[in-house]
């Protein structure tokens, strides 16, 4: 599904303008979230952009923000802590709830994830809560410029480097973390809860999920993400937490399940999804698929049209049928891609027409490609012929019967 990414503004808890980007699906969104960013990062850290990105692609729209003092947000972080990110995440919500609809998702990484276990009570549309990385407690962050803790307690405020970058941190910011009761916060959470965290996190350690968890009620998930870093820096480890999550968070927030009945194997079924004029819901099997229409014809361009499935037949019974071949007869071939081109041209223009047609037909333009080519220009030869014996090609080139009949209806009709 293609996405689109909407720079929007909001009032941070502190009346400062709040940066933030809306990731949303080509067609309605089928929940909303929010997605809380770690200590010092901001909107657009892979991790945040990624998974935003993807869940967007699953029909989800994600709403991610810098907080007041960071990224392209107004304000100073000095006059910031944990209680006024908690502060402005709930302004995101509002923002959400005014503008689109309040967030049933709330997705927090490392201090973030504290963030939504802090504020999630305050969110009642909210059913589900994923914490990437998260620590315990918030005063886990001070372990970051643990060198630095003195001079703070002492002078009021110091400048510390984090990843890198200056920071200027205020005793008000320790005393503030110190006093937060997480635990107590997460105990009473009534809500799902989802918590992905590597075991080999460096900056959090896999304790702190231990923690979560224990301190949770149920129902409550616990996801390894095995030898990933704490900023997700793999795009595969990003992408990995946006499917689990997707799948997971549709059992509790009410985006309509699409998995749970096989159906016939040998039957399609299209359905209307009520997005839009032209969105159809394709069910083959335990397999999923969307139809759409491109905008320019009215529709959402969330999926391929008819005519482009018609393509995919042809293209992917071209390549299994050439790869059957080639290892029926032990050919070394290489991997085979397929392009099909479809367009409608009078059949006299048609130079690949069978005699006799007229009028407009619709001709379908294949091309192959082997990867390392092939120079034996007989073998050459020989794959464009196999490629003519596929299944959907000698269908598409016959004429094909079509029995249409009315559900519940005795009468049938041919068309």
């Amino acid at each position: 599904m293609t996405v689109r990414s909407t720079k929007v503004t909001f009032t941070g808890s502190q009346g400062e303008p709040l940066a933030a980007l809306l990731d949303l699906p080509v067609g309605p969104a089928s929940a909303y979230a929010v997605f809380v960013h770690c200590f010092t990062c901001s909107k657009d850290i892979f991790a945040a952009a990624r998974i935003a990105g993807a869940l967007a692609a699953r029909g989800i729209g994600v709403l991610r923000f810098d907080f007041t003092g960071l990224g392209m947000s107004g304000g100073e972080f000095a006059n910031t802590n944990f209680s006024s990110n908690v502060a402005d995440l709930l302004c995101a919500v509002d923002f959400l709830r005014e503008e689109y609809e309040a967030p049933a998702i709330l997705i927090g990484h490392s201090l973030g994830g504290a963030a939504v276990l802090a504020a999630a009570g305050d969110v009642p549309e909210a059913k589900a809560v994923a914490t990437i990385g998260a620590p315990a407690d918030a005063d886990h962050v001070t372990r970051s410029f643990q060198a630095d803790l003195s001079k703070i307690e002492t002078s009021g405020e110091a400048e510390v480097t984090l990843a890198g970058r200056k920071f200027r941190i205020r005793k008000q910011f320790l005393d503030d973390v110190r006093e937060q009761n997480l635990a107590g916060k997460i105990s009473s959470l009534r809500k799902a809860l989802l918590i992905f965290h590597a075991p080999l996190d460096q900056t959090v350690g896999i304790e702190n999920a231990a923690k979560i968890f224990d301190a949770a009620r149920h129902p409550k998930s616990f996801v390894s993400l095995d030898n990933a870093n704490h900023l997700l820096a793999r795009r595969s480890d990003a992408l990995y937490v946006a499917d689990v999550l997707a799948a997971w968070a549709s059992r509790y927030i009410g985006i309509e399940e699409t998995g749970d009945d096989a159906g016939d194997p040998q039957t399609v079924t299209v359905t209307e999804t009520g997005k839009g004029k032209f969105q159809q819901r394709i069910a083959s099997g335990p397999h999923r698929l969307i139809a759409d229409e491109p905008e320019s014809h009215g529709g959402f361009d969330s999926g391929p049209n008819p005519y482009d499935y018609l393509s995919i037949a042809l293209g992917a019974c071209t390549s299994m049928t050439l790869r059957l071949y080639a290892e029926k007869k032990g050919l070394d071939l290489g991997r085979i891609s397929v392009e099909v081109g479809h367009s409608k041209v009078h059949a006299k223009d048609c130079e690949a027409c069978a005699e006799g047609r007229e009028g407009y037909v619709d001709l379908f333009e294949r091309t192959i490609h082997i990867e390392g080519g092939l120079e034996d220009s007989t073998l050459a030869e020989k794959v464009v012929e196999i490629a003519g014996k596929c299944p959907v090609h000698r269908t598409l080139e016959k004429s094909s019967a079509v029995l249409t009949k009315l559900a519940g209806d005795s009468e049938e009709g041919r068309a």
